[in-house]
Formats: C-alpha cells, sequence, structure tokens
C-alpha cells in the first residue's frame, strides 16, 4: 500500500440536505387511558342529532381526507380498538361509526422535530439503470411530539458520479395494519423468557399448553383461560401474563401497500416495549451462502425506561418481520450485522459495555451469547465511548468499519477502522484523526455537536456515508476508498 500516515483523506459535503417536513402526518389511536371516559366520550357522540353528526363528519371529511390516503379504514380499525365500550342495545349508523372511530384518531407530525441518524443500501430492483448507477434506499429515524421515533425511508439513484438524485416524495405517509399473529417457536420463546428472569411456574404451565409452534391468538386464549380459572397467585399471574404479552408484542409483522411509494411507508412504534420510539436502525444488504439476498436491520426499542435490541427482516421492504434478539451477548446499543457469513458463522459488531468496540459471532442471527472487545478508545476524540456507524463494508484489503468517538463537550466524530477479511476480530489499520468531525454549520441542533451515521456503502470506489447533523437533519459526505485506505494507519 501506499501508505500516506498522518494525513486525512480528502472528504467531500455534497449539497444535498435531508430535512424534516411537518406535513407528513401518520394517524394514531388516542384513547384517554381512563377507560370510563371512553364510554363517556361514545355517549356523547351517539347522542347527537342525526343532523349534527352528518354535518359533523361533513366537516371533518373536508379538513382531513385529503391528508390520508384511506381516512375510512383508519377510522374503522380505530373503532374496532374501543369496541369493548360501544353500547350493546344500540344500533350504530355508519356515520356514527366513523366519528367514533374519528375521535379516537389523532394526527402524529413524524418529521417534526428532527431527521437524522440514516443508513443506505441498494435497493432491491436495479433494473433500468444507466450504466454504472445504483438504485438506492436510505432510512432515516424521524422524530415528532415527545421526542417519539420512527423510521422512514428516502429512494432515489446514484449516478456514475455519485450524484444523488432522489425520487419525489409523497404527499402522504402510511402506517400498516399490524399483523400478530405469528408463530412462534416454544422452546425459543421459553428461551427468551429465561433470559429476561422471567420464566417461573405459570410461564411453564402456559407453554406446556402450547404445541412446538403456536400463534399469538393461541396464547392469547390460553391466558384468558388460566385468568378465568387460576391455578396461582393471581398477583403472581398478572404480572406473568403482562410480560408474555410483552415479550409476545415485541415479535410482529406490518405489510405495506406495494404500489405506494416507498417514502410513504414508515415503521412506527407499535408494542409497549418500543412506546417511546424505535432508535437508530442500521440496515444491511446480506446475501446467504447460496447466494440468496435479504436485508437486516438492528434497532433499539425505547419504552422511556429500558431498552430492547431488535431485528429486522425484509425481502422487499414492502413486508418487514421485527423480532426480538435473544442472548446475554445482545445487551446496550448499536449492533451491526456483517453482510454476509464469516466462516459460516453470523458476525457481528456490538457495544455491549457502552464503551468499546466489540464483535460476536453465532450460528443462529437470533442469537448471541459471547462477545470480544476489539477497540478501545485511544484518542483524545474518542476518550469517553467508540462504537460502529453501521455494517461493515467488504473491500479486498480488508472490511472498512466506520466508528464514532466521543470526546470533549460529548462532540461527536466519525473514524474508521479496517478489520482483517478472514479474521475480523483483528484491526490491520486505522485512522489517527477523525474522518468527519461537525463543522460550524453541523454542530447546531437537538444534540449538539455530533456527526453520526448507521450506515454507508461503496458505489464507483467511493465510499458513500449519509450523515446526522447534531440530530437534527442529515447530510451526505463522499471519500475515495482507495485514499481512505492508504491514510490509515497499519496496525502490526
Amino acid at each position: 500500500m501506499n501508505r500516506k500516515k498522518g494525513q486525512r483523506p480528502k472528504v467531500k459535503r455534497k449539497a444535498n440536505k435531508i430535512e424534516g417536513d411537518t406535513s407528513r402526518v401518520i394517524t394514531c389511536l388516542h384513547v384517554p387511558e381512563e377507560g370510563h371516559r371512553i364510554s363517556r366520550i361514545i355517549q356523547r357522540i351517539i347522542s347527537l342529532s342525526d343532523t349534527a353528526a352528518n354535518n359533523l363528519m361533513k366537516r371533518i371529511m373536508t379538513d382531513f381526507e385529503g391528508r390520508h390516503e384511506d381516512i375510512g379504514h383508519i377510522f374503522e380499525r380505530h373503532l374496532a380498538e374501543v369496541k369493548g365500550y360501544l353500547p350493546m342495545d344500540v344500533k350504530l349508523s355508519e356515520v356514527q361509526k366513523n366519528l367514533i372511530g374519528a375521535y379516537f384518531t389523532k394526527e402524529y407530525a413524524i418529521e417534526s422535530a428532527a431527521l437524522f441518524n440514516p443508513s443506505i443500501v441498494p435497493h432491491p430492483d436495479q433494473r433500468n439503470l444507466e450504466k454504472d448507477s445504483l438504485r438506492f434506499i436510505m432510512s432515516l429515524r424521524a422524530t415528532g411530539e415527545g421526542h417519539i421515533s420512527s423510521i422512514v425511508f428516502r429512494s432515489g439513484v446514484l449516478d456514475r458520479n455519485n450524484k444523488f438524485i432522489f425520487d419525489p416524495i409523497s404527499d402522504y405517509v402510511e402506517t400498516p395494519d399490524l399483523q400478530l399473529d405469528l408463530v412462534y417457536k416454544c422452546n425459543v420463546f421459553q428461551r427468551k423468557l429465561h433470559e429476561m428472569g422471567a420464566g417461573n411456574e405459570v410461564t411453564a404451565y402456559i407453554l406446556n399448553e402450547m404445541s412446538e409452534d403456536f400463534t399469538y391468538n393461541e396464547l392469547k386464549e390460553t391466558i384468558d383461560r388460566l385468568r378465568a380459572k387460576p391455578k396461582f397467585p393471581e398477583n403472581v399471574q398478572n404480572r406473568t401474563f403482562e410480560i408474555l404479552c410483552w415479550l409476545a408484542d415485541s415479535n410482529y409483522e406490518v405489510a405495506f401497500h406495494s404500489n405506494h411509494r416507498i417514502s410513504e411507508r414508515v415503521i412506527f412504534p407499535v408494542s409497549k416495549n418500543e412506546s417511546r420510539g424505535i432508535e437508530d436502525a442500521r440496515f444491511v444488504q446480506f446475501f446467504n451462502e447460496n447466494g440468496e439476498m435479504i436485508y437486516y436491520a438492528t434497532y433499539t426499542a425505547y419504552n422511556g425506561i429500558t431498552i430492547l435490541p431488535q431485528l429486522i427482516e425484509t425481502t422487499d421492504f414492502i413486508k418487514f418481520n421485527i423480532l426480538t434478539l435473544n442472548g446475554k451477548a445482545v445487551q446496550n446499543k448499536g449492533m451491526a450485522l456483517f453482510p454476509r457469513k464469516i466462516n459460516g458463522r453470523f458476525a457481528m459488531l456490538s457495544r455491549q459495555d457502552g464503551e468499546n468496540n466489540h464483535i460476536m459471532f453465532s450460528d443462529n442471527i437470533h442469537f448471541w451469547q459471547e462477545s470480544k472487545i476489539i477497540q478501545e478508545p485511544e484518542y483524545p476524540w474518542e476518550f469517553i465511548q467508540i462504537g460502529n456507524c453501521g455494517s461493515p463494508l467488504e473491500t479486498s484489503e480488508g472490511w472498512i468499519v466506520l466508528t464514532h468517538g466521543v470526546g470533549p463537550m460529548r462532540k461527536y466524530c466519525i473514524g474508521a477502522i479496517l478489520l482483517d477479511l478472514k479474521n475480523p476480530t483483528k484491526i490491520i489499520a486505522r485512522l489517527d484523526e477523525p474522518l468527519l468531525a461537525p463543522h460550524e454549520k453541523e454542530r447546531e441542533g437537538y444534540v449538539p455537536n455530533v456527526v453520526y451515521s448507521c450506515g454507508a456503502l461503496i458505489h464507483n470506489n467511493r465510499l458513500v456515508i449519509p450523515y446526522a447533523m447534531s440530530d437534527i437533519n442529515s447530510g451526505i459526505a463522499t471519500v475515495e476508498v482507495r485514499e481512505l485506505i492508504n491514510c490509515m494507519r497499519v496496525i502490526r
């Protein structure tokens, strides 16, 4: 290698700026926590005269129908959420049903606070492109009221010169119907309960009632039977039921309309464990040993108190399976999968201790038991902590890993290391200085003095890095791969 020790690679910041749009709104269920209020609201609605109800419904449709593609379905879905509070002796008209659905619906501006922490992967459809161009999908962390985070998407094309041509962004945003009636493996479910320290005689009894493969509804029915005829102390049963449902709710599937633009799709928190946000999704295009391709993403589910590492699986960015990651090595934030198996095993970077870069291997992508530190803070700009900035990128000379380092005044910078191709526990080279540090126009935001990425890609021999600016919006930088590696210090 023609090393340029001590020199920094030339990073080009592009003019593209990816900012949130307050007009992009989704609908959410809006139900008071006090159940008795729900019945009173419904009673007020059905007490309206037919004329008043019709006029009110017309105003609602005038104000909101153009903001959502199928608002009637939304009202129907939210009506179903309060069906247990509907009066048994009253036959509701269609207008009354729609009104009830509307009253228990609210809009949420998903990008109103920030749009940041992007990752980028090749699009599954690479047809009909000009030579040396690449169609991409970019995921971003969007935050709105209450700083609740969700995953949104952008798409477009990188041309031969790495010019970004973004697809038009839809005026609509879609939240999909949730599918909880998945099939769970009894032994896997039981194993996770024990890892959580939640296994007890109640869980043993319930899972003994299950077949090896059981559905969400079958679990709920078994719980309901035990609730109706208790066999254990009721306070123990009720707490266990909460845990069982919490774990089941953490594994679900969402599906979007295939004919809608990808910018319309948003993965918004649906389970209790992610009620305060879905944070920092790191997407990677993964190739199995038989050549089949699948996309994975790791993210952090946050409920306001604790975090839970989760895994997303998709082949088309239309249907997404969301699953818990399991094992004693799955701790803290920042899990990043390698894009293929290493020596027949899955490999993943992580930061279990909140301070050092770790690596771990597994025969099963859902279970991770052991990790090993491969990098500790070495330079002042990373003395507080280091971690990864997305999945490793394969080159002929090694795995490029973008890292983040936290230094004085909680300043976040992006660095880079090079891992051995066959033995990625070994760092063979690294940058001694940051590759990217927040400059004057990037340091102001929700969290000042931060640049951060959740995943880059290599296109036409350049490393393309989408990155967040102080947790408020995002930009894009590029650097020549050869120059980047040449500027790294060899570690012997």
